[in-house]
């Protein structure tokens, strides 16, 4: 399941994960760290909705 930055639009997509913050290709929105945050504008987690 895709989930979309509700302050810049980005899509978190578990497929293509966020490999240059560290988070390997294939992990879940709910697995992300708690402090992770939008590589683009850097939204908090609980900024994104399911896509």
């Amino acid at each position: 399941m895709k989930y979309k930055c509700l302050i810049c639009g980005y899509i978190y997509d578990p497929d293509h994960g966020d490999p240059d913050n560290g988070i390997e290709v294939g992990t879940a929105f709910e697995a992300l760290p708690d402090d992770w945050v939008c590589p683009v504008c850097g939204a908090n987690k609980d900024q994104f909705e399911e896509e």
